[in-house]
């Protein structure tokens, strides 16, 4: 395991949503440490997150990010390469609206201002947004430049890197700090990744769902089976370029996750059949050990645990409809974010080879209906994957072809 590591509940939040597990605004005394600046290659991670925007002349580009970190180095070398390409620079922003401290100022930048009420009509112009690690939701505010650019996307318009650089997690749902050893392996993912053969790979899964039924089970005893019929499935092979924004379907086809890895896609309820077992971890602030839920036409229908139930009731209620729906299947084929051998913890939010996510809450932003807001992740490292009854996942591996 990594040693001598703070943790805190592990939580992610896709905009306008309450992730569960989550301590998610913070303290500086609970928050995973900061990680100090260390041997990135900046320059080299500028010139990946350009090349996967494939920019084109006169497209317009903001970045947003947190300002007063390791991160800020980015921002000239992006904005630079935004020009040379021939593409408009929009400047650097933070999630409230204000320019970045220390970046050269834009008109854009300057002028977009703090009240939320005038971003809708000028985020519609920005074509490609870059969102720089430490650029979330604000949760001291209703509304920020986040949350906004989301809802761009959401209306079919423009594309966004989420550049993350977060999402180590324990195998008991509970977040790592960023240290060297992330940073390490996180770099590699983004510069070495055979961004061609991953497409290819996502491409034949995404295939494979098309044509077959899905049945997940695990040796705790998850065995669920859905369909996923014309649901929208998503590809984050990293491919940020205008070409394949036209194609989306979805908010999440249009926001791409680097570095990249997994395959996602929120199945038809209906099919949705069968029952999860969860591993041990936090429900309602409550320690929850033996959980399984039991699912008919996409929703839970039985809670069954050892100890804890009611933390898992008094979550669901208060989740709503959200809260006892499937959401998600996630399937991570990055090799390069595979857990390290003899090691126990997740890298980047599941997307290594292996990794698998089946995930309750609002749907909306994979293409469904189911909203609320509530979103609770859920990883698998030792699952088995059969699609169609062909095996691509056996016991957390993937399966070679």
């Amino acid at each position: 395991m990594m040693p001598d590591r703070r943790r805190v509940p592990f939580c992610r939040i896709p905009a306008g949503m309450v992730v569960a597990l989550a301590a998610c605004a913070p303290d500086a005394e609970d928050g995973p440490a900061a990680a100090e600046p260390g041997d990135l290659d900046f320059a080299a991670i500028s010139e990946v997150l350009l090349e996967r925007m494939a920019l084109q002349p006169g497209e317009r580009v903001l970045l947003v990010g947190r300002g007063g970190d390791r991160w800020d180095a980015l921002v000239p070398l992006l904005r630079g390469g935004v020009t040379a390409a021939g593409a408009t620079d929009l400047g650097a922003v933070d999630v409230f609206g204000a320019p970045l401290p220390g970046a050269a100022p834009s008109g854009f930048a300057s002028g977009l201002g703090s009240e939320p009420e005038g971003w809708g009509a000028a985020l519609a112009g920005v074509d490609a947004a870059v969102k720089l690690p430490g650029a979330l939701p604000a949760p001291e505010v209703p509304y920020d430049v986040y949350r906004a650019l989301q809802d761009v996307l959401r209306g079919g318009r423009g594309r966004t890197i989420h550049f993350h650089w977060a999402g180590a997690t324990a195998f008991d749902m509970v977040e790592l700090p960023v240290d060297e050893r992330v940073d390490e392996l996180y770099q590699a993912a983004l510069l070495d990744t055979d961004y061609s053969a991953l497409a290819a790979t996502l491409g034949a899964f995404e295939a494979a769902l098309r044509e077959g039924a899905v049945r997940v089970t695990t040796p705790a005893g998850t065995d669920i089976r859905f369909e996923t019929g014309d649901r929208p499935v998503t590809r984050q092979d990293g491919d940020a370029s205008a070409a394949r924004a036209a194609e989306a379907r979805n908010l999440i086809d249009r926001e791409v996750e680097l570095p990249p890895g997994a395959v996602r896609v929120s199945p038809v309820l209906a099919t949705v059949e069968g029952r999860i077992a969860f591993p041990d971890a936090a429900w309602g602030g409550e320690r929850v050990e033996g959980l399984v839920l039991r699912f008919e036409g996409g929703r839970v229908v039985e809670v069954r645990a050892a100890v804890g139930r009611e933390g898992v009731m008094a979550e669901m209620e208060g989740a709503g409809e959200a809260g006892r729906t499937f959401r998600e299947l996630a399937v991570g084929f990055n090799p390069l974010l595979a857990i390290p051998e003899g090691e126990e913890w997740i890298p980047y939010y599941g997307y290594g080879a292996g990794v698998v996510r089946l995930s309750l809450g609002d749907n909306t932003e994979l293409g469904g209906e189911v909203g609320g807001g509530y979103v609770r992740w859920n990883f698998f490292t030792d699952a088995t994957v059969a699609v169609g009854g062909e095996v691509w996942v056996s016991d957390g591996r993937l399966v070679g072809r």
